[in-house]
């Protein structure tokens, strides 16, 4: 890469293909096996799908949406909008019809973008609500489509390419800094989604600010698999491994993600905290279910971890006694750990939600770095990252280079930067509520400790007030239920109430597993978490927090869910947070019975 960075994403997509151009630029399973798309096939698609996006009369600034699940043709649309100066508008492809629709109707977008059938049918007569789009195009061949398939748009451009190419690059030259890139739409836990605006230069300043402190190189492989919807997976798995020369595999969807790990041996994965959730609590039950022997291998290779670990986090030395008994519990336990992931991975980073301590300190002392970061999707997003340098588990963190942060009187971080984006789409109250005197207001709660390492707290909203006045941040009493296996989600309530209490949705494959063991048989699992032994164990869970917590954060009851959450039925968004508004209406008959003292079940 040469010294002088890019300003614009057209200038990292161009950089990156006339100067690092590989013949697996991306891979992605078809036909039963892995393929490899080469750089110079990738720009051909860009450029037919630009051409013909020219035929349609697409000008600068112009809309252009994507509602599709993350494939090759998801970043071939990405880079040809941006090359010709339109705007792009991902839509995440969980969402049903009527959130689509508003978001397809703030926007005004001239072309439509659908993954397959299934995608085209949700929205089957999207133009009469939206009479801007011109066309729907589908990338499957499918009826539905009325002829608008990928494969036709691309021969429509292929055939115009040579009439339109010069104009191409007069667009692609054009692109300047302040040029609006995108409109990506947050998740909306409360209240319709607001389109955020993010501009040429928003992004790619993160993008080369981030991997001016992340390694990230043209030897590595990522596997991605969060949505492209999503700013997180969009910057750092997308732009910053195009424009540093990385090779990107999809996964085939987030289910197969354990078993792509092993076929495509990734060095690089971005993820939110659920994955790597998921993983460490799979290791503690396969632990668990050992013989005794194996039990206590594992208890005390992870404590040798955990003090390796403290010395290199505190840059001294662990001492040889530390040092070999390491390498010996690496042996016995860690490096089958690290073959799960295929064996090569390099790193993780983490963002979009607060990773608990202890789980970072565990993968690090495992050989496999989880690098936590923050950021939200005004920020392009990152504003802080953990690095291989300056790395200390629990916080997100020291600020990215060009990026400043302040925090308030009343603990909420603000932040300044290129990397702030202008303002929402056609709502400027809400702009002005968040960006003030240059300052965007995070919304979260949180500090810095005196070696500049960023901590988050919470969200300022989900903030907790007693009725005795006692603030309480809910998220790292939730993460620290989350660590036990049988927790899936945990939400704790008592905003205005005279205590705490807690929803636990449970691990259904662990609770299941466990109750077999156990020889505990119920016809469903609305008798299973109703059992006196599942309780049991739910209880100890809570009590074993509780002793970790003052008096006034400790939780007086809990509830055990009989199901888990999900995106589908509404209780996540796309970014696996848990929609607290829902969860407090969904179940609000179950939340009073816990503050009636009479029914207290702990």
């Amino acid at each position: 890469m040469s010294d002088t960075k890019p300003t614009t994403l057209t200038g990292l997509y161009r950089d990156a293909v006339e100067n690092r151009p590989r013949r697996d630029m991306f891979r992605f399973r078809q036909d039963g096996k892995w393929q490899e798309l080469s750089t110079a096939d990738f720009d051909r698609a860009v450029r037919e799908i630009a051409a013909a996006m020219l035929v349609h009369g697409v000008e600068p600034g112009d809309r252009i949406a994507l509602y599709s699940e993350n494939r090759v043709e998801w970043a071939m649309i990405d880079m040809a909008t941006l090359s010709i100066g339109a705007v792009l508008t991902p839509v995440y492809p969980t969402l049903l019809r009527p959130q689509v629709q508003y978001i397809l109707e703030d926007c005004d977008p001239v072309l439509l973008f659908c993954s397959d059938a299934q995608q085209v049918a949700k929205l089957e007569g999207i133009q009469d609500a939206v009479p801007s789009i011109r066309a729907v195009v589908s990338f499957d061949v499918t009826d539905r489509a009325n002829g608008q398939t990928l494969e036709r748009f691309r021969d429509l451009g292929s055939r115009n390419l040579d009439a339109q190419n010069d104009e191409i690059g007069r667009r692609c030259q054009a692109v300047q800094p302040d040029d609006l890139a995108t409109l990506i739409y947050t998740s909306g836990t409360t209240g319709n989604p607001k389109g955020v605006m993010l501009t040429h230069g928003n992004v790619a300043g993160n993008v080369t600010s981030s991997l001016s402190v992340l390694q990230i190189t043209p030897q590595d492989e990522a596997l991605s698999f969060l949505p492209l919807s999503h700013i997180l997976e969009r910057m750092a798995g997308h732009f910053l491994m195009i424009y540093c020369g990385a090779s990107i595999t999809y996964a085939q969807s987030i289910e197969t993600v354990a078993a792509d790990m092993v076929e495509v041996k990734p060095t690089v994965m971005v993820s939110v905290p659920r994955l790597y959730e998921k993983i460490y609590s799979r290791v503690l039950e396969n632990a668990m279910a050992g013989s005794p022997i194996k039990q206590k291998i594992f208890e005390w290779a992870r404590r040798v971890g955990g003090e390796w670990t403290q010395a290199r986090v505190e840059g001294r030395n662990a001492g040889a006694g530390v040092e070999f008994q390491r390498k010996i519990g690496d042996a016995l336990v860690f490096k089958k750990l690290r073959g799960r992931t295929g064996g090569r991975l390099r790193l993780f980073v983490s963002g979009g939600a607060p990773l608990a301590k202890e789980i970072a300190e565990f993968f690090y002392s495992a050989g496999l770095p989880i690098l936590e970061g923050y950021g939200l999707t005004e920020t392009s997003p990152v504003i802080a990252v953990n690095t291989f340098e300056s790395f200390r588990p629990g916080s997100v963190g020291p600020v990215i280079p060009d990026c400043e942060v302040e925090i308030a009187e009343d603990g909420e971080i603000l932040t300044r930067s290129p990397f702030v984006m202008p303002g929402y789409w056609n709502d400027e109250e809400a702009t002005a509520e968040t960006i003030i005197d240059g300052w965007l207001h995070t919304g979260d709660i949180g500090h810095l400790d005196d070696d500049g390492f960023l901590h988050i707290t919470d969200r300022k909203k989900d903030i907790l007030v007693t009725a005795g006045g006692k603030n309480v941040a809910p998220q790292p009493i939730e993460n620290e239920l989350k660590l036990d296996k049988h927790v899936g989600e945990a939400v704790v309530i008592g905003d205005r109430r005279k205590y705490l209490v807690t929803l636990l949705a449970p691990n259904f494959e662990t609770l299941e597993a466990t109750a077999r063991d156990r020889g505990i048989e119920t016809p469903d699992r609305a008798e299973l978490v109703r059992h006196p032994e599942v309780l049991k164990i739910y209880s100890d869970v809570v009590h074993g927090v509780n002793q970790r917590l003052a008096s006034f954060e400790q939780l007086k009851t809990f509830r055990v869910l009989d199901h888990e959450f999900t995106q589908d039925d509404g209780h996540l968004t796309p970014s696996m947070k848990v929609k607290r508004k829902v969860v407090n209406e969904r179940y609000a008959h179950i939340i009073d019975t816990m503050f009636d003292e009479t029914t207290m079940t702990f």
